[in-house]
C-alpha cells in the first residue's frame, strides 16, 4: 500500500460532545493526495469512542482509530510517541486535538502545496476562529497577512493554534531537549520553526475551544499556570544550549516576559517597575490594542466562519 501524503493525529478524551465536528472536518477535506487520520482515544468514559468507531466504519480508508483501555496520561504515558509515532506515515503530519475541528475542505491541499513550494521551511500554519462556550472570542495569530513568520517572532511566544499546525514529518517526530522536559506544544513550536520559521497562510481554515473541559486552557489556571511556566523556563533553558545560542536573545526575551507575567499573578507592583518589566508591559498593551484591532479587520473578512 502507498503512504499517504499526510497524517493526521488526533488525540481524544471524553469529547463525545465536540468528537463529531472534528471527524466530519477530517472526512471532508478535498485533496489531490491520500491522507490518514489517527484517532486515539484514551480511553473516554463518555461515549467518544463509540462516535469514533462508527466514523471509522463508514470511513475506514481514511479513519484509523486506537482505543485504548486504560487511561495513559494519568498514568504519565507520552501519547504522542509512545502510540502515535509508531503509526505515522505521511510525509507531511497534520495535527487537530478532538475537541477542535477544521472548517475548511481545502485545508490539507492548500497546506501540502505551501509546503512543497517552500522546501527550506518545516512549519506551515493559518488563521483559526476562537470561540469560548460557543461564543466569538478572537482570531488566532492576529496576523491579517500572509508570508514567513520568522523562528524569533514564534520563540518569543507568537501563539500558534494546533489544528492549524502541517509539519515535515522529520521535524516532528525528532525528540530534542526540550522535549524531554515536557511533551508539549511549546517544545513542538521550538524545534519546528529553527529551519526558516512558519509559512503563515492568511485564511481561517479551523477553530479553537477555549477552555472546554479538560483541556489544557481550562485546566492551567492560577498557580498551575505559573508552573507551566516555570516547565517552560526549562524548556527554554534547554533548546538555548541545544541550539548553542542560536536564538538567545529570542529566549531571554520570552523568559523575560514569563517572570513578568508571575510578578502580576502575584501582584508584586514594586518588581514590575524595573525597566526590563515595564517595558514589557508597555508592550504588551501595545499588542493587546493590536490584537484588538486585528480581530475586527479580521471578523469583516472572515464573518462567515461565525
Amino acid at each position: 500500500m502507498d503512504s499517504p501524503k499526510i497524517t493526521v493525529l488526533c488525540l481524544a478524551y471524553n469529547h463525545a460532545s465536540y468528537i463529531k465536528d472534528a471527524l466530519e472536518g477530517f472526512v471532508s477535506q478535498k485533496t489531490r493526495f491520500s491522507f490518514e487520520v489517527i484517532v486515539h482515544d484514551d480511553a473516554s468514559t463518555d461515549g467518544t469512542a463509540d462516535i469514533i468507531r462508527e466514523y471509522a466504519r463508514r470511513y475506514p480508508e481514511i479513519i484509523k482509530p486506537v482505543f485504548q483501555k486504560e487511561n495513559q496520561y494519568s498514568r504519565g504515558v507520552a501519547i504522542g510517541p509512545t502510540f502515535c509515532f509508531p503509526l505515522v506515515r505521511g510525509e507531511y503530519v497534520a495535527l487537530c486535538e478532538g475537541d477542535d475541528y477544521w472548517t475548511d475542505p481545502l485545508k490539507l491541499q492548500l497546506q501540502a502545496d505551501a509546503l512543497d513550494a517552500h522546501p527550506e521551511v518545516d512549519l506551515c500554519t493559518h488563521g483559526a476562529l476562537v470561540t469560548q462556550n460557543g461564543k466569538f472570542h478572537g482570531y488566532m495569530p492576529s496576523r491579517l497577512w500572509g508570508g514567513i513568520l520568522s523562528a524569533d517572532k514564534i520563540i518569543r511566544g507568537m501563539r500558534l493554534p494546533t489544528a492549524s499546525l502541517l509539519i515535515r514529518r522529520e521535524a516532528y517526530l525528532r525528540m530534542t531537549p526540550p522535549r524531554e522536559i515536557l511533551f508539549n506544544d511549546t517544545a513542538l513550536l521550538l524545534q519546528t520553526c529553527m529551519r526558516g520559521g512558519a509559512l503563515y497562510l492568511p485564511r481561517c481554515m479551523s477553530v479553537y475551544r477555549y477552555q472546554t473541559p479538560g483541556s489544557w486552557s481550562a485546566v492551567h489556571r492560577g498557580q498551575a499556570r505559573m508552573d507551566a511556566r516555570k516547565t517552560e523556563q526549562a524548556q527554554l533553558e534547554a533548546f538555548d544550549q541545544w541550539t548553542e545560542g542560536r536564538f538567545h536573545r529570542a529566549v531571554l526575551w520570552r523568559t523575560t516576559r514569563n517572570d513578568t507575567s508571575d510578578l502580576l499573578a502575584r501582584r508584586d507592583y514594586a518588581a514590575l517597575l524595573k525597566p526590563r518589566h515595564l517595558a514589557l508591559l508597555l508592550q504588551r498593551l501595545g499588542k493587546t490594542l493590536h490584537k484588538y484591532f486585528v480581530n475586527l479587520a479580521s471578523l469583516y473578512r472572515w464573518k462567515r466562519f461565525l
